[in-house]
């Protein structure tokens, strides 16, 4: 029996409509879960910011949390210790929140771009790349 739908235009034009939705589906269930994510590591950061005030657990706080975070969600690779400093950097520098201390840059990581030899040829586009807020 030969298959005469592939040949029919209104199956195809259906077909297409069908395909179309499915990638519509797809990308709004992405952005949905992309915007509850941000919600979230927004809502960490506030948390976090104003534990390290309150609280003052000392310098091991965000690595035990890392540790209990990973722990409990291993599958997800988002709990490093520095993913949770840059959460609640992120944080701290967009919220312009008053009575969070904010730590020199020096306290949380070195800058790649720093090591770069005067030199070097990738030295100028990736200098370019510290005036973006992730590089402050």
């Amino acid at each position: 029996m030969k298959n005469t739908l592939s040949g029919d235009n209104n199956y195809k034009l259906w077909l297409t409509d069908v395909k179309n939705k499915v990638r519509n589906a797809q990308l709004k269930a992405a952005v949905a879960v992309n915007t509850q994510l941000l919600q979230f590591y927004w809502e960490l950061g506030a948390e976090i910011a104003a534990k390290q005030v309150n609280a003052k657990w000392g310098d091991g706080f965000l690595l035990q949390l890392s540790k209990d975070l990973t722990a409990e969600f291993p599958g997800i690779k988002g709990f490093s210790r520095r993913n949770l400093e840059l959460v609640r950097q992120w944080y701290v520098f967009y919220s312009g929140s008053v009575g969070v201390v904010r730590p020199p840059v020096a306290q949380i990581a070195k800058q790649p771009v720093s090591q770069l030899q005067p030199d070097s040829i990738v030295q100028q586009p990736v200098a370019q790349l510290t005036k973006m807020p992730w590089g402050i």
